[in-house]
């Protein structure tokens, strides 16, 4: 998902100006819950639960002991009161901020609570808003906030079930919570976590963050921290580089607590737990206890980290926007190998293939071949399909592709019986059963060629697993995570 670097557009003065201005500094709720959930070893629940800022009205109810995603949220606000000391250990400006949530990661804890992975969301990643046709995901939250009326909290309920709502359309995982951290509450957890160690690969000195780090090993305070989770000027893959960042400090930083290094000092998880308590907002709904009781597995190894899947060419323009593309196609196995669930090819496997005079199948050349979608449906007809009418795909294809809507996996079974060797995805860009013909030339068998293939044959049960055969010749992809600890440098 990552580019080498390359020339970016010039930015104007105006751009300089907002960006400076832009906070996307770090969710830092991984460490939070953490600190959250141990730190009952040694206090009681009221002297940490009594300083946290809850909302209710966001989430509804969710069963404990099961899977459980929480929504990591950052965001550029100033509280009225911040001094101008403070503006200047947060290297920031006195302009307000934003109410952009420029920082989305989703934290998912599986239900025996043995590891957790950090899913980030790239800020500028073009997506759809219910009820606001496409747009960057960090405006979601603006749209919510600003559509609603009532109290401060009301307002600020709207805005988080907007991107709770639109997260959830996007990755079809159901958000049982959230934690939303401020600027300066950011600042005030690292000060009483104390300083932490980093590894960077490049110097690095960016004037819109303040980080001005030399390569290599080093311990930073809570000012270089804000410093470094914010920076995107100046590296290879800017937002894309700046995920990784958040997601290396998070492990890096639970790793520290987690090593007993806090929990067995009693002064300073006093420090922790009274800053933490005084510094979080979150659901009403979310019981520390219980995820504290679920987290009880979790090693200092266990966390892992990733970013959706993009496109092989990231950044676009959209409505005169530079955005991030997510890869769409990739998202729902992607999804599935890091929650644990199945690919789309292993649930199409499982299906019971559906009769092929109940399914509609469009094919699509994306080959470049002469009539190659019209012989591909002559043979789905010839052997009882509906069909549409051949067309061109949008661009060329390598590997001939079977794509079906969420909810026909018995009708892409059936299709794929037909076309041995084809790779299956799910998508929501299809009304029926698509298959794309790429140059692979890999193209559907009628009931008398050679070989015996008919419609009315399923796929191996093994289709889409690793060492299998059948409708995909393409395995499940591994879990595509990470894992970082202090002596692991980034850019």
């Amino acid at each position: 998902m990552y580019e080498p670097e390359r020339k970016r557009r010039q930015w104007s003065d105006g751009r300089k100006k907002r960006l400076r201005r832009t906070i996307s500094w770090l969710a830092f709720g991984v460490v939070v819950l953490l600190v959250a959930g141990f730190a009952y070893v040694g206090f009681t629940y009221w002297h940490f639960a009594s300083g946290i800022h809850r909302v209710g009205g966001v989430v509804g109810n969710s069963a404990p002991g099961t899977d459980q995603n929480i929504l990591l949220i950052g965001n550029d606000e100033r509280p009225a009161n911040m001094t101008a000391q403070q503006y200047q250990q947060l290297s920031t400006t006195a302009d307000g901020g934003s109410a952009n949530t420029d920082t989305m990661i989703l934290l998912h804890i599986p239900a025996n609570g043995s590891s957790a992975t950090l899913i980030s969301f790239p800020r500028d990643s073009w997506v759809s808003i219910p009820g606001h046709g496409k747009g960057k995901l960090n405006a979601a939250y603006v749209y919510g906030m600003n559509g609603a009326t009532g109290t401060a909290d009301q307002k600020d309920a709207a805005g988080v079930k907007l991107l709770i709502s639109t997260i959830q359309n996007l990755t079809d995982l159901k958000i049982n919570h959230y934690v939303k951290v401020s600027l300066l509450s950011f600042y005030n957890i690292a000060n009483a976590l104390g300083p932490v160690t980093v590894c960077l690969n490049h110097a690095v000195d960016d004037p819109y963050s303040g980080a001005n780090f030399p390569a290599g090993v080093q311990k930073l305070n809570a000012t270089q921290a804000l410093q470094f989770v914010r920076q995107r000027h100046g590296l290879p893959n800017g937002d894309l580089d700046r995920a990784a960042r958040q997601q290396y400090f998070l492990s890096v930083e639970a790793q520290q607590i987690l090593n007993a290094g806090t929990l067995l000092n009693p002064v300073k998880l006093n420090n922790v737990v009274g800053a933490i308590s005084s510094s979080l907002e979150m659901d009403d709904k979310l019981n520390l206890i219980s995820l504290a009781t679920q987290l009880k597995g979790l090693k200092s190894g266990g966390i892992k980290s990733a970013t959706v899947p993009l496109m092989p060419d990231p950044y676009g323009t959209e409505n005169g926007q530079s955005v991030v593309l997510i890869n769409y196609d990739a998202l729902p196995d992607f999804l599935a190998t890091v929650t644990g669930g199945k690919t789309a090819a292993q649930r199409v496997a499982a299906a019971k293939a559906a009769d092929p005079a109940s399914v509609t199948v469009d094919v699509l050349n994306g080959a470049g071949t002469a009539r190659g979608s019209s012989t591909a449906l002559a043979t789905y007809k010839s052997l009882g399909f509906q069909t549409g009418q051949p067309a061109d795909a949008p661009s060329s294809q390598q590997t001939t592709t079977i794509y079906f809507p969420k909810g026909d996996e018995g009708a892409a079974k059936a299709v794929a019986a037909a076309l041995p060797g084809a790779a299956i995805a799910q998508s929501s860009d299809y009304k029926h059963v698509t298959v794309i013909l790429g140059t692979d030339g890999l193209m559907p068998k009628g009931a008398d060629s050679s070989g015996g293939s008919s419609s009315s044959q399923a796929p191996s049960s093994g289709s889409g697993t690793s060492g299998g055969s059948g409708a995909s010749s393409t395995p499940a992809p591994s879990a595509p995570t990470k894992n970082y600890n202090k002596t692991t440098c980034i850019n």
